[in-house]
């Protein structure tokens, strides 16, 4: 039976999703240094619905530019 697992294709894979969510994560803790307060405190305590809305748009965005990025 062939080797249906490409372990050199595997391991890039992981390495690549590992990047990709270190440099969102960074992308992430900039941005709640740019915004004013505190992030988490504003979305969860406050239940300030228009900056959850922003915060995911913002990771959207990023994730998206990672992925192109990454994938040339």
């Amino acid at each position: 039976m062939e080797n249906l697992i490409n372990e050199k294709a595997l391991l890039a894979v992981l390495m690549y999703s590992v990047i990709g969510l270190v440099i969102l994560s960074l992308s992430f803790k900039v941005f709640d240094r740019l915004t004013p307060g505190l992030l988490w405190k504003e979305i969860c305590e406050r239940q300030n619905i228009a900056l959850a809305i922003l915060t995911g748009a913002m990771v959207l965005a990023m994730s998206n530019i990672i992925a192109a990025a990454i994938h040339g």
